[in-house]
């Protein structure tokens, strides 16, 4: 049995032996290189591939919901050009509302034929109301400083008075002014109370 171990080639290895597994080591490791290296390279690229796909279907997300969001931004400003220049248009629509039932009364007391002067007096009163809640709706109001004091933004002073009044009051209304919202449309023009 010492003999068959002896010539066992693993024990005893002979010099042909000994270069063919010296030749087979370094083609294994060359043949297992190349699949480990082919393997590796082939992963990079996939997950670059991945990354780069990934990254433009972002971009392409990004650029239709910014495309959406411009073309909708350009709709409200669209929008909001057409409501304002609607607004100037058509701003005056309710008061001339209002005011088409004075017209019509106005126009009826042209029409009318009789001689009663009364009754075109309370005509004329009726379509003064008319006028008059017509400019309310409208909130137009009417001033009436008599006894305020004098406000030179409210008021026009066409003269002073002696007057049992304070001084710088107003005495009496020539013409009416007249306010919307606050805002003076017409001053009204007073007479105002002399100093003592």
């Amino acid at each position: 049995m010492e003999n068959t171990q002896e010539n066992s080639p693993s024990q005893n290895p002979t010099p042909a032996d000994e270069t063919a597994r010296q030749v087979a080591d370094n083609q294994a490791p060359q043949t297992a290189a190349p699949a480990d290296a082919a393997a590796a390279p082939q992963d990079a690229p996939n997950e670059t591939e991945a990354a780069l796909a990934e990254a433009q279907a972002k971009i392409a997300a990004l650029q239709e919901e910014f495309l959406r969001t411009k073309a909708e931004t350009e709709n409200v400003r669209r929008r909001g050009q057409e409501d304002v220049q609607k607004a100037h248009k058509f701003a005056i629509e309710n008061f001339a509302e209002n005011l088409l039932p004075v017209l019509d009364s106005l126009e009826a007391a042209l029409a009318d034929q009789s001689s009663d002067l009364a009754k075109v007096r309370e005509g004329v009163e009726l379509t003064l109301k008319q006028l008059t809640g017509a400019l309310e709706k409208g909130r137009v109001v009417a001033l009436n400083p008599v006894g305020e004091k004098f406000d030179p933004h409210r008021h026009q002073a066409i003269s002073m008075v002696p007057a049992e009044q304070d001084p710088n009051t107003v005495v009496t209304v020539l013409q009416k002014g007249y306010v919307i919202s606050d805002r003076v449309l017409r001053p009204a023009l007073v007479t105002v109370a002399a100093p003592k």
